[in-house]
C-alpha cells in the first residue's frame, strides 16, 4: 500500500498539486482552535467586565489546546504559536488596562505586514516569491524569469490586500472600543480570509512553470527539464 502524501499546510498549499481549502488551514480541527481563545475571552469579558476572568480563560483554553495536542500526538506548533499569540495579546490587555487592547497585537501585525509586503513588492523582491523559491528550490533564479516574477509580485500584493482588509475593518471598530465586533469580525477576517488569499496564490502561481536555475553543465543537445522554465521559454504566463 502507497504512503499518504503529507498535506501542504500554510504558504506551502500554495505551490501543491491540488489545493485543500480545509486542509491547508490545518483541517477542521486548526480552524476551531485559531477562533475558540478570541471567542471565549470576549465572552468572557462581556459578562464579567473584568480583564483578569477573561485573560484567564483565554490562557485556558490555549493552554488546555496545547495538551490536547500532546496527549494525542499531533503537530503542536499550530497550538504553541497560538499559545503564543494570545499571550502576547492578554498580556497587553493587562497592561493598558483595556479590554479591546487584547485586538493591539494582531492589528499591529497586520499593520508590518502590510508594509513589508508591499515593500519587498515594490523593491523588487516581492515576499511570496523569496518564500517560495526556498520551498521550490528555485532560489532567487525566478528574479530573472519575468513572467515568474511576474506572478510573484501579483501574489505578494494579494497579500498586503489582505491585511488592508482586516485593518479596514479592525481599526475603526478598535477605535469605538468595541469588542463584541471586534471578536465577531475576527471569525471571518481570520481563517476563512486567509484560506482564500491562499486558494489565490495557489491560481495565481501555477500558472507560471517554476524557475530553477539551469544544470550547472548541460550535456551537448540536452533537452530542458519538462516543468521547469526560463527566461525566454516563460516571458509570458500560460
Amino acid at each position: 500500500m502507497s504512503e499518504p502524501r503529507p498535506v501542504a499546510r500554510g504558504l506551502a498549499a500554495a505551490v501543491a498539486e491540488e489545493f485543500s481549502f480545509e486542509e491547508s488551514l490545518g483541517g477542521v480541527r486548526g480552524m476551531i482552535e485559531s477562533v475558540v481563545p478570541i471567542l471565549v475571552f470576549s465572552i468572557t469579558y462581556l459578562a464579567t467586565h473584568a480583564l483578569w476572568p477573561a485573560c484567564a480563560a483565554s490562557l485556558g483554553v490555549s493552554v488546555l489546546t496545547l495538551l490536547v495536542r500532546l496527549a494525542t500526538r499531533k503537530p503542536v506548533m499550530p497550538a504553541v504559536s497560538g499559545l503564543l499569540g494570545v499571550a502576547v495579546s492578554a498580556g497587553i490587555a493587562l497592561l493598558s488596562g483595556h479590554a479591546v487592547a487584547y485586538f493591539a497585537g494582531p492589528i499591529a501585525k497586520n499593520i508590518l505586514f502590510a508594509v513589508l509586503f508591499a515593500g519587498s513588492a515594490v523593491a523588487g523582491w516581492p515576499l511570496v516569491g523569496v518564500m517560495l523559491g526556498l520551498i521550490l528550490k528555485e532560489q532567487f533564479h525566478w528574479r530573472e524569469v519575468p513572467a515568474r516574477r511576474r506572478v510573484y509580485q501579483q501574489a505578494t500584493w494579494l497579500w498586503v490586500a489582505m491585511s488592508l482588509i482586516r485593518l479596514a475593518v479592525e481599526i475603526p471598530l478598535y477605535l469605538r472600543n468595541d469588542v463584541a465586533m471586534l471578536a465577531a469580525a475576527s471569525v471571518p477576517l481570520g481563517v476563512p480570509l486567509y484560506g482564500l488569499v491562499l486558494l489565490g496564490t495557489w491560481l495565481i502561481v501555477r500558472r507560471v512553470p517554476v524557475a530553477r536555475p539551469p544544470e550547472p553543465d548541460p550535456e551537448p543537445g540536452s533537452e530542458p527539464q519538462p516543468g521547469s522554465a526560463t527566461s525566454e521559454d516563460a516571458s509570458a504566463p500560460r
